[in-house]
């Protein structure tokens, strides 16, 4: 079994700065980029768990729910991931997605 505690880590820092983001923050882009790092997380755990079957798409539950949707999509793809190097690409898409967000 994988390690893949750098990535819940770097989903529960990512959360935590959503959740302490300002409102505005959020409107600016913060949440668009969350919600596009919960769908893209989400995507490739379904692609592992089911492949050839179409990935269902994250629905967009608001600026609000952004944090929660990263930490459920990035909790998921934890269960699934196969080896060091996949955790690894895993924690990158978080904290470039997190650099975007500008939390």
């Amino acid at each position: 079994m994988v390690d893949t505690t750098p990535l819940t880590q770097a989903v529960d820092h990512f959360a935590d700065r959503l959740r302490a983001a300002p409102q505005s923050r959020l409107q600016r882009g913060a949440a668009a980029e969350a919600l596009g790092l919960a769908r893209e997380l989400a995507r490739w755990a379904q692609s592992v768990e089911a492949p050839g079957v179409e990935p269902r798409v994250m629905p967009d539950a608001g600026m609000f729910a952004a944090a929660d949707q990263v930490t459920v999509a990035g909790r998921d793809l934890a269960m699934v991931l196969r080896s060091a190097g996949e955790v690894e690409a895993a924690v990158g898409k978080v904290r470039e997605a997190q650099g975007r967000a500008g939390v």
